[in-house]
């Protein structure tokens, strides 16, 4: 950017950050677009520099996702302040999409590069399974308990897509302290003697991994889009509610509010996961 062009000095308590953040105005769509045009046309700095201020807010809002893995709350916004930048740079405005529904996958990216940098001195691992478990594991857990259900790790793998094993070692790995010995069993019972150290891996930036992600994220959010178009009130009430809502309603909310048994919702429940099984499966003949 250019020398007078500095984004708010990153201070203590992150809330006083935020009120610096805020003086800055969201854009609208057309300011944006405008703005986006000189940088990608003309790589005007004084436009990519009110793009970076005016989606600040959003790196903080990203950043507190992240809050409970021990890591100081303005070093994660910092890196994805960095993520931001670099969205800016590489954003193509002729695309027909906002800044931000673009910035928000370099801004993961760059925090979760951070996270696992840092983490601890065994790093938590690159594989699809691994991230997986890294970045959901803990989330999986509170919405199970707020349906009042026990977060198993049978459970929580088959929710995950992942081995048993690995759910339990990775809960281990992240959940029972970040600095370790190398030489620690993970498991005391496992037969295998597995160590902390067996899990070490090399840790590459993996910024194009997750814009790839990010394609088959949207292309399952067009599916679902898709599946949605096929429902009608009640059912299709659940299924925003229940089946892909961050925070799921329960089975006794959903049977209250269409005055049914809460067997009844679980069994509307069950009928919308056939129907949606079903369209899956028509997609891919």
């Amino acid at each position: 950017m250019a020398k007078n062009h500095h984004l708010p000095k990153v201070i203590s308590p992150p809330e006083k950050y935020m009120q610096e953040v805020l003086q800055y105005p969201l854009l609208t769509k057309e300011e944006e677009m405008g703005l986006a045009v000189k940088w990608f046309k003309d790589k005007d700095l004084e436009a990519a520099h009110k793009l970076v201020i005016s989606n600040l807010r959003f790196v903080i809002k990203i950043a507190n996702e992240y809050a409970g893995y021990g890591l100081k709350l303005m070093d994660i916004i910092q890196e994805g302040n960095i993520g931001l930048m670099r969205a800016v740079k590489t954003y193509n405005p002729y695309k027909d999409t906002r800044l931000i529904t673009y910035a928000v996958w370099w801004i993961r990216s760059y925090i979760h590069d951070y996270i696992q940098k840092n983490w601890s001195v065994v790093k938590i691992g690159t594989t699809q399974a691994q991230r997986k478990l890294f970045y959901r594991l803990q989330k999986e857990k509170e919405a199970l308990d707020q349906l009042d259900i026990e977060g198993t790790p049978k459970l929580l793998a088959q929710k995950l897509g992942v081995r048993e094993k690995d759910v339990i070692e990775m809960d281990q790995r992240m959940m029972h302290g970040r600095d370790v010995s190398l030489d620690a069993p993970i498991n005391k019972d496992d037969e295998d003697k597995h160590t902390r150290i067996d899990f070490i891996v090399d840790q590459q930036g993996n910024v194009e991994q997750a814009l790839s992600e990010h394609e088959e994220e949207i292309n399952l959010k067009n599916t679902m889009n898709e599946f949605q178009k096929t429902l009608k009130d009640r059912d299709l009430f659940i299924f925003k509610k229940r089946l892909i809502a961050e925070k799921p309603m329960t089975l006794q909310a959903i049977a209250d509010k269409y005055k049914i048994s809460k067997e009844r919702a679980r069994q509307l429940e069950e009928k919308i996961k056939k129907n949606l099984k079903t369209f899956l499966s028509s997609l891919s003949k």
